[in-house]
């Protein structure tokens, strides 16, 4: 898929990977809507781009762990645009940002939760009919190797509380979300597609983890831009990919049962249920 004139939303891309990405699809000629919380941190990016040659990003600001913040943040988007051709679900947070303890949104859900996995569920549903009208369109969540399967009893991990629990089941609830989304979508023209990008990629989040990088942005930028571009890809979905190539993910990613209780959880959360 040709970027030139696409518009594209990159979530989490005023630093890591996102950034990269941001940058990348800017230089090609996109439209880019990038977002963050940090004004400074965008406008830095922004002259990055326009003294690169490419096309001047818009910057939306945000914040992803309140469902208020997101819905603002889509109510813009939709004000702004009438079409939506990419949507990169990039924007979470690490197991230890801000600390090891267990934290709460502003909405009382499991932090890691909230702003790795529920924001995204909504966002992308509030999309939809911006997606839609691009069709053609894809839907990429940025996902990760790390994954725990979810307890349905304690799903805000109240006791036995790990940081590195909560990112992992937040990013295999991502994973269960794609696969889930792309049945829905069937026939519409929108593929969703999820993936772990690189393996402690050079980022802000894996060092705050205390972590050595072991991969650079690069590297999980360049398979995050093959989902969002590559023509190998124009008509798979509903699929988990490690870096280039597909792969399977933790065993309850593939229980329609457990899925089925995920998504109306979500639903419930986000306030999208009927």
């Amino acid at each position: 898929m040709k970027m030139n004139g696409k518009t594209i939303l990159v979530t989490g891309s005023t630093d890591g990977v996102g950034r990269y990405v941001a940058r990348r699809l800017a230089e090609d000629g996109a439209r880019v809507l990038i977002h963050g919380r940090d004004a400074e941190r965008a406008k830095v990016l922004s002259d990055e781009i326009a003294k690169a040659g490419g096309a001047a990003p818009t910057f939306y600001q945000a914040d992803l762990s309140s469902m208020s913040g997101t819905r603002a943040l889509a109510e813009a988007l939709i004000r702004d645009h009438q079409r939506l051709d990419v949507f990169v679900s990039n924007a979470g947070i690490g197991s230890q940002n801000d600390g090891p303890q267990r934290q709460v949104s502003a909405d009382g859900h499991e932090l890691r939760f909230a702003v790795n996995y529920l924001s995204g569920f909504l966002l992308v549903h509030l999309l939809l009919p911006l997606l839609k009208s691009a069709a053609p369109s894809r839907i990429v969540n940025v996902a990760s190797l790390g994954q725990h399967p979810i307890d349905f009893d304690d799903v805000m991990i109240t006791q036995g509380y790990s940081g590195s629990r909560a990112y992992a089941q937040s990013k295999l609830s991502q994973i269960m979300f794609t696969i889930d989304l792309a049945d829905e979508l069937k026939g519409a023209g929108i593929t969703v597609n999820a993936l772990h990008p690189a393996t402690y990629m050079n980022t802000t989040m894996v060092r705050a983890g205390g972590v050595t990088p072991i991969s650079t942005v690069e590297q999980g930028g360049a398979a995050i831009l093959r989902l969002v571009e590559g023509d190998d890809v124009a008509g798979k979905s509903g699929l988990f990919f490690n870096g280039m190539n597909e792969a399977r993910a933790n065993p309850q990613a593939y229980d329609a049962a457990a899925r089925k209780r995920l998504r109306e959880l979500s639903l419930k959360l986000t306030g999208l249920a009927r």
